[in-house]
C-alpha cells in the first residue's frame, strides 16, 4: 500500500484529506495448493484403476520434484501467484492488509518473486540475486524539521463533524475525511522531506535505482514492527500486491493502480526487496515507494471482506494506534510506548502527545463554543469571519488562546463546482459554459472572503511545469450567458429563469459545510441575474460526499486535495464515468481526453508527460464541467497556549500545524503541562497574558 503522502502523489482526494477509490485481491496458490487442486480435478474425471495409476504416478513424480527442490542452496524459492484483479475504478493513504498463504512453511519463504499479475506458489530452483554494482543510497543529512524543545505527554483534543462510515481504508464508503487519520499511521518505504523534497527513509533504511528506470531496491528497517508486535518483513510488501488486486476489497482505483503501475515485488531475503514498475518512470520513487499490508492479520480474503473489516482496527506501523471508539461519539488514538521509529532522525521529537481524542461535533457553531471553553484545543481560523470577527473575543484578548497565519508553498486544492454531465441539463456544453459565466466568484472573494482568498484558475494549480499557465477561469458575464442560452434555443421565462420545452435552468447545488452557505447565497443571487436558479442543498458532510460518489448530484460543491504530480485518470477518464464509487463525479466521457490521459500514464519521458499534462488541462477546461472557485495558500489557526510549536512553526508543505499523524509534516507540536496548569489557574483568578498573533510569511 501507499502512505498518504505517496498515495496523494498518485490520486486526488477530497479537501480535508478525503481520498479516492480502491482495489482488488485473491488468494495465493502455493505449490501444494496446485497439487491438491490438480489431483482433485483428475479424481472428478476418472473413477477406475486408470485413475489410481495416474494419481500414484503423479504423486511419485511430484515427490521427486520436491526432493530435487530441497537440495537447492539456501532452500527453495517460492513464487506466490495472485490472480490478476479485475479493473474497476482514486490522494496524503495508506492501509494495512495481510495474507496467510497456505503451506508456506519456513524462513526460506522469504526468497521469492511476487509477480505483478500473480503470486505463484510453484517452487523453482532459482533464487533471486541482487544485481552487481548496486549503489545503495540513504539520507541522514537533510535538515531536521522538529524542535529539540518538544516534550512527550498530554492529550490533543480535536473534533470530527461526522463519525466515519467504516474504518476500512479501501472499498465502499471508505473515502471519508477520517480515513487520513488511519492512513497517516501506516508508513511506507520512503517519504519526501517536506522542505527539500529529497527522499528520506521511512520503513526502508536504504534504496537504490536500477538502470532500467523501472526498478527500485530497498533495505528494510529490521526494527520495524506492526502495532501488535509482529515484525514487518518482505512478505508484507509481497502481500500488498495480492491485497490491492483483490476483487474482494471492492476498490477499483487500487485494482487498476497495482495492476497497471506495479509489476512485481521481488524478495531477496526477509529484509531486502525490489519493487518494479510496469514501465520506466521519470519519478519512479513516487510510484514504487509502497507500504506493507500485514499479511498475518488479513490472511486469505473472501467476499465477506467489506462487512468483516468495517470496524476492525488493523495493525499499523506509525506512532499511534486507535485504542477506543464509540460509534457516533468519539475515536481515540494512543501513542505507542517504545515505538520502533521514535528515535529515527526524521521522527525524533515528533508525535509528542500521548493521546489524540476525536469527538464528533456535528454543528460548526457548537464546535466554536467548545473551543472557546477549552474543550477543543485548536480551531481553524482560515475563514475570514473567524479570523477577524469571531476571534475578537475574551479568550484571545486575554492571551489564553493564540493565533497564527502561516503561509505554505504547495499545490492548490481543486475547489469549485463540479457539474454532473449525466444530468440532461448539463449534457449540452453550451449550458455548462453558461453556468460557468453565471458564477460571480470574484464577488464572493471580495465581499464574503474579505479578499483573503485568491481566484483559482483551474483544477491543477501549483504543479510547476506540469501546470498550464495559459488557462484562466471564466468570468461572470451575463451577456455571454445570454448569447450561449439563445444559441441553444432557450428563452427567459416569466420568472426570469431560462426555459426550454418545459425544462427550467434550475439545478441543485449540494454541499456539506454550513459555513459555506454565505458564499453560495451570493452565487445564488448573482446567478439569478443571469437567469439560472441554484437550489442549495446542505447535507451532512459524509452524506454529501456519498451522494457525489453515487453520482446523484446536479452540482457538487467540493474540493479535492493535491498530489505531487497531476493525476487525471480517476477523475476524468471514461473508465470511471457513469458508474458509482469513482472519482469522475462529472461523468466526463471524452475519447480525445481519454487518449491524452492514456498517453500521459504510459509515457516514459518527463518532457512528454509535461506536454501531455498541458494538453490534458486544456481539454478539461474545454469540457467546462468544473467551475474553479478559490485557493488558499496558507493556514490560520487559533490554539490554546498550552500547545507549543517549533520556532519555525511549520514546513514548506504543512497544510496544518496541528496535524498529529502525518509522517511527512505532522506531529511537530507538543503539549506543555506546566503552561496548561498556569493557564487554568490564570483563568480562575482572572489573570491575563499578552495577546499573541503570529504571521509567518517565510513561504509566501
Amino acid at each position: 500500500m501507499l502512505s498518504p503522502f505517496f498515495e496523494s502523489a498518485l490520486n486526488l482526494q477530497m479537501v480535508k484529506n478525503n481520498l479516492l477509490i480502491k482495489g482488488d485481491n485473491i488468494k495465493p496458490m502455493t505449490y501444494l495448493n496446485i497439487r491438491k487442486k490438480f489431483i482433485k480435478r483428475l479424481y472428478c474425471q476418472f473413477s477406475d484403476f486408470t485413475l489410481h495409476l495416474i494419481i500414484i504416478t503423479m504423486i511419485i513424480y511430484m515427490a521427486l520434484l520436491l526432493c530435487t527442490g530441497c537440495s537447492q542452496d539456501e532452500g527453495t524459492q517460492s513464487i506466490e501467484n495472485n490472480n490478476k484483479a479485475a479493473e474497476v475504478s482514486v490522494e496524503k493513504e495508506k492501509i494495512a492488509h495481510q495474507d496467510e498463504t497456505e503451506n508456506i512453511a519456513d524462513e526460506n519463504e522469504s526468497k521469492k518473486i511476487v509477480n505483478g499479475d500473480n503470486i505463484t506458489g510453484i517452487t523453482t530452483s532459482e533464487t533471486p540475486v541482487l544485481p552487481e554494482g548496486i549503489k545503495w543510497l540513504t539520507n541522514d543529512t537533510d535538515p531536521l524539521f522538529s524542535s529539540p524543545d518538544a516534550v512527550k505527554g498530554g492529550i490533543l483534543r480535536t473534533a470530527i463533524m461526522s463519525f466515519p462510515m467504516t474504518f476500512r481504508t479501501v472499498g465502499p464508503d471508505s473515502n471519508g475525511s477520517f480515513r487520513s487519520a488511519i492512513l497517516d499511521n501506516q508508513l511506507s518505504l520512503i517519504n519526501l522531506h517536506p522542505d527539500t523534497e529529497n527522499i528520506i527513509p521511512e520503513l526502508a533504511t536504504h534504496w537504490a535505482f536500477d538502470a532500467d528506470k523501472k526498478t527500485m531496491y530497498f533495505k528494510l528497517n529490521r526494527e520495524a514492527k506492526w502495532s501488535d508486535g509482529v515484525p514487518v518483513t518482505a512478505r508484507d510488501y509481497a502481500y500488498t500486491l495480492e491485497f490491492m488486486r483483490s476483487e474482494h476489497i471492492i476498490a477499483p482505483w487500487y485494482n487498476d493502480y497495482y495492476t497497471k503501475e506495479i509489476d512485481s515485488v521481488i524478495i531477496y531475503d526477509d529484509y531486502t526487496i525490489a519493487v518494479k514498475s510496469t514501465k520506466a518512470q521519470p519519478d519512479l520513487y513516487l510510484r514504487v515507494g509502497i507500504g506493507p499490508v500485514p499479511a498475518h492479520f488479513f490472511g486469505t480474503l473472501n467476499s465477506d471482506f467489506v462487512n468483516n473489516y468495517n470496524w476492525k482496527i488493523v495493525p499499523n506501523t506509525g506512532a499511534y494506534q486507535m485504542d477506543d471508539f464509540k460509534k457516533g461519539k468519539h475515536v481515540h488514538f494512543k501513542r505507542k510506548q517504545n515505538w520502533w521509529g521514535e528515535n529515527l532522525r526524521y521522527f525524533k521529537n515528533r508525535f509528542n502527545v500521548d493521546r489524540v481524542h476525536f469527538t464528533v461535533v456535528r454543528d460548526y457553531n457548537m464546535l466554536w463554543e467548545y473551543f472557546k471553553k477549552g474543550e477543543i484545543d485548536t480551531f481553524s481560523l482560515t475563514m475570514p469571519q473567524y479570523w477577524y470577527e469571531k476571534a475578537d473575543t475574551d479568550v484571545f484578548k486575554n492571551g489564553y488562546v493564540e493565533k497564527i497565519w502561516f503561509f505554505n508553498d504547495t499545490q492548490q486544492s481543486a475547489m469549485g463546482l463540479w457539474l454532473n454531465q449525466d444530468k440532461e441539463i448539463f449534457a449540452d456544453k453550451r449550458l455548462r459554459l453558461a453556468f460557468a459565466h453565471a458564477m460571480n466568484v470574484q464577488k464572493v472573494i471580495d465581499q464574503v472572503l474579505r479578499g483573503d482568498y485568491f481566484r483559482l484558475n483551474q483544477a491543477y494549480v501549483g504543479y510547476g511545469a506540469y501546470t498550464n499557465p495559459d488557462i484562466t477561469s471564466r468570468d461572470f458575464n451575463i451577456e455571454t450567458v445570454e448569447k450561449l442560452m439563445t444559441e441553444s434555443g432557450w428563452q427567459r421565462g416569466g420568472d426570469g429563469i431560462w426555459a426550454k420545452e418545459g425544462m427550467r435552468f434550475s439545478v441543485e447545488v449540494t454541499y456539506g459545510f454550513d459555513e459555506h452557505t454565505p458564499r453560495l447565497v451570493v452565487l445564488k443571487e448573482e446567478a439569478l441575474k443571469a437567469g439560472i436558479e441554484l437550489r442549495l442543498q446542505k447535507l451532512d458532510s459524509t452524506a454529501a460526499f456519498k451522494k457525489f460518489l453515487e453520482k446523484k448530484h446536479d452540482v457538487a460543491w467540493m474540493g479535492w486535495s493535491t498530489s505531487l504530480r497531476p493525476s487525471y485518470w480517476q477523475s476524468w477518464h471514461s473508465d470511471n464515468a457513469h458508474k458509482v464509487q469513482t472519482n469522475n463525479i462529472t461523468n466526463t466521457d471524452d475519447p480525445e481526453l481519454d487518449r491524452l490521459i492514456d498517453a500521459y500514464r504510459a509515457s516514459l519521458d518527463e518532457d512528454e508527460r509535461i506536454e501531455l499534462s498541458i494538453k490534458i488541462q486544456a481539454a478539461i477546461h474545454d469540457q467546462a464541467a468544473f467551475v474553479p472557485t478559490f485557493m488558499v495558500p496558507y493556514v490560520r489557526h487559533g490554539y490554546w497556549r498550552w500547545l507549543k510549536l517549533p520556532k519555525f512553526h511549520g514546513t514548506r508543505k504543512s497544510d496544518s500545524l496541528f496535524d498529529p499523524f502525518s509522517s511527512m509534516t505532522g506531529g511537530l507540536f507538543w503539549f506543555d503541562m506546566s503552561i496548561y496548569k498556569e493557564t487554568k489557574e490564570a483563568m480562575s483568578s482572572n489573570k491575563t497574558f499578552d495577546a499573541i498573533t503570529v504571521v509567518d510569511e517565510r513561504y509566501k
